[in-house]
């Protein structure tokens, strides 16, 4: 039933055993302060080091690019010696990590940013959606997005700049490679998508300028780190705080086509299954074609996300719909996932009401099939 989930792959310079990756998922229990990876987080990710793949939770590249409370982060000295524990970890137990690297635009709070500022954006636009934020008594509650600024075009350079120091921090943490984040509403999705991005100079108007920032992310981080270590993660069709574009075909068909002048690790697609962390039952019916031209379009390894079941997964593989499935909840819950999978055992199921912040319920005290 799962054989081709269970068939190896290269990817870069690495061989994957098979093709059940870890999604990258947030968590927010970054040690305090300083957003620094603790023990426990170790812990998490050696617990799920079977994995063909770990993709870290997202993990800000500088103050300006966090959104969301005990979110890790990649900048500081701290942060990266405490990474390298958690990349020993993994690799002691036999598996690969990367790390995805996240700007969050506009998805921010001042709380978060360098001398409580705006968050920023392409443009300044009301953002429709929630953050994860520290109330007065300490505790993590849902906060409004205020209105953030626009980007000056001069400021840019600074933020390719962040993520090549972060792809760079990364690999000196030890990981095997960096994912560069370009989806779910973020930063770099904001300038891709035409409903957030209403810029007038060379980083809007036209699909070509709107793709302009994450291809230069991507060609400064392949020029950091080699393009056999970068994978880039893409939501078309996706709609969380409020993305959409009026061409999604041609931008994220020009977005894909470009990437190929890299020949990188892989490209990351999620499917719209999945809006934030509820089930999107309305989902724009073009996608199956979207994502049939974006598979024959890209030439090299496609990972695919987006609330795969064991079935379905080993499906899409059959079909060629991709090459290797990211499960994001199931790993919440089921540490040995890829074994549960292969012997086709019960899975255990993740409680939502610990998905973000806490100790560690819900974090590391999920068992493993006896």
């Amino acid at each position: 039933m799962t054989q081709q989930l269970f068939q190896p792959i290269a990817l870069g310079p690495y061989t994957l055993p098979h093709r059940v990756a870890m999604a990258p998922l947030t968590r927010s229990r970054a040690g305090q302060p300083g957003d620094v990876p603790t023990a426990m987080n170790a812990e998490y990710y050696r617990q799920r080091a079977s994995a063909a793949l770990i993709i870290t939770e997202a993990t800000q590249i500088s103050r300006q690019g966090q959104g969301y409370a005990w979110t890790p982060g990649i900048y500081s000295d701290e942060q990266v010696q405490a990474w390298r524990e958690v990349s020993s970890q993994v690799h002691e137990a036999g598996g690969l990590i990367f790390m995805q690297l996240w700007h969050v635009g506009r998805v921010s709070h001042p709380s978060f940013q360098p001398d409580n500022a705006l968050p920023v954006a392409p443009s300044a636009l009301p953002v429709p959606g929630k953050t994860f934020i520290v109330d007065a008594d300490g505790n993590g509650v849902w906060g409004d997005v205020p209105v953030p600024r626009a980007l000056e075009t001069s400021e840019i350079a600074d933020i390719i700049n962040d993520y090549r120091r972060a792809a760079r921090n990364a690999l000196s943490a030890g990981m095997d490679g960096v994912e560069i984040h370009a989806g779910n509403g973020y930063l770099l999705d904001q300038f891709i998508n035409s409903n957030s991005n209403q810029r007038e100079d060379s980083y809007g108007g036209s699909l070509e300028n709107r793709a302009r920032l994450l291809l230069e992310v991507v060609a400064a981080v392949v020029d950091e780190v080699g393009a056999e270590r970068v994978g880039v993660r893409l939501t078309p069709m996706g709609r969380f705080m409020g993305m959409g574009d009026e061409t999604p075909q041609a931008t994220f068909g020009h977005i894909v086509r470009s990437l190929n002048q890299w020949n990188l690790a892989y490209l990351h697609l999620v499917e719209p299954a999945v809006v934030g962390t509820v089930k999107d039952e309305n989902f724009d019916p073009r996608w199956d074609a979207i994502i049939g031209q974006l598979r024959a379009a890209w030439d090299g390894v496609l990972m695919i996300a987006g609330g795969y079941d064991p079935e379905t997964a080993e499906q899409a593989l059959i079909d060629g719909r991709a090459d290797i499935i990211a499960f994001g909840r199931p790993f919440l819950a089921n540490p040995d996932l890829p074994r549960r999978i292969r012997d086709g055992l019960s899975l255990n199921a993740p409680d939502p009401s610990t998905f973000f912040g806490g100790d560690q319920r819900g974090y590391v005290d999920y068992p493993a099939h006896s």
